[in-house]
């Protein structure tokens, strides 16, 4: 297809399609004359995975430069790809992500150490989670619970395992709908999409589905 054509089905305007050839986010179409070349359907899906990093994961070009030189390398590995387009796992600047005994420990670490970190590392026992080691996600957690204590809120990791329960099954059903995109980068910015996007959206559940029990218990009629 012409680059008029690839604006069209990917949605990303032609000026901005020169951008990324240039900075090298996106592969070179095949030449068809001085100034010409065709694009395919890899350049469609690549673009589309670009536009839910940069647009919807928020990441820099620069950041998602190396995020998609790693995605390059991986995509013989579906678990490592979706790791890295959804920043689960941490991106060198030479474009791997660390080997799993050079990751290093998450800034600010030490603030979160001792009873918050033993209750994140007690919790995802409990629920037979295996992780990498010091994921972003099991910082935030522990962070969370040293300000809960701090403030006086007696919450342990005992406490979240209803809720783990509940991520557990939303997990579950994240990935299964990433099973008819048979590709890998579609997969990718089908994740994306998914995890980013409904975030907001499942939290408003949540206070929707609030508002009903409190309802059904303390309201009035």
């Amino acid at each position: 297809m012409r680059i008029s054509e690839l604006s069209r089905r990917s949605g990303v305007s032609i000026p901005t399609i020169k951008y990324y050839l240039r900075d090298g986010l996106l592969p070179a179409g095949r030449p068809t004359a001085a100034n010409q070349a065709e694009y395919d359907e890899d350049h469609v899906r690549r673009l589309r995975l670009i536009r839910s990093l940069i647009g919807v994961r928020g990441l820099s070009v620069s950041a998602t430069r190396d995020v998609l030189a790693a995605v390059d390398e991986q995509q013989g590995d579906m678990h490592l790809l979706l790791g890295l387009v959804l920043g689960a796992l941490p991106v060198e600047r030479s474009g791997r992500p660390p080997r799993r005994d050079d990751a290093a420990e998450p800034a600010g670490a030490g603030a979160a150490a001792g009873d918050a970190a033993g209750d994140v590392a007690a919790l995802t026992a409990e629920m037979g989670w295996k992780t990498s080691p010091n994921p972003p996600a099991a910082q935030v957690v522990a962070e969370t619970l040293e300000t809960m204590r701090a403030l006086g809120v007696d919450y342990d990791w005992r406490s979240l395992v209803p809720y783990a329960e509940l991520a557990d099954r939303a997990a579950r059903l994240d990935l299964d709908q990433l099973r008819d995109a048979g590709d890998p980068l579609q997969q990718a910015e089908r994740a994306v999409l998914l995890t980013v996007l409904l975030e907001p959206a499942l939290l408003a559940l949540r206070r929707l589905a609030q508002e009903h029990h409190s309802a059904l218990r303390f309201g009035n009629g």
